[in-house]
């Protein structure tokens, strides 16, 4: 059992001592009950990129949704129950050409941000961000 206090202070944690996390912003949060709710966070990455978390806590279950922005969606990571020949069902990656891929995210945010903070910062390199 987690919280959205909880939950939003680990997230929030990991995020402001994340190098390539500039400025994070809370969007929005939702307490439907105290086993149901949502969260979303915004990270100042390098430029006009962003980085969106959204999540949503329903009784033990989280669907997730990791996004990489700037005017346009550069990828996301997410658990939308679809693609399900993937073998990582239902988690995928979106990347920047449109393509859908196996993701190595599992649903727990707390090791799952930090595997994304690592492809960004990965990414970053690679693009000289």
């Amino acid at each position: 059992m987690t919280s959205l206090p909880l939950l939003l202070g680990n997230v929030l944690t990991i995020l402001q001592s994340h190098p390539a996390c500039k400025k994070i912003i809370r969007i929005e949060t939702r307490e439907f009950s105290p086993d149901q709710f949502y969260c979303k966070i915004r990270a100042a990455l390098s430029g006009t990129i962003k980085l969106q978390v959204r999540l949503y806590y329903n009784r033990g279950h989280i669907d997730y949704a990791y996004q990489v922005f700037a005017d346009f969606p550069l990828c996301r990571w997410d658990n939308k129950e679809e693609f399900r020949s993937l073998p990582s069902y239902p988690h995928h990656y979106h990347d920047n050409q449109g393509f859908v891929k196996a993701s190595p995210l599992t649903g727990d945010p707390i090791t799952d941000i930090q595997k994304v903070l690592q492809e960004i910062s990965r990414l970053a390199k690679l693009e000289n961000l």
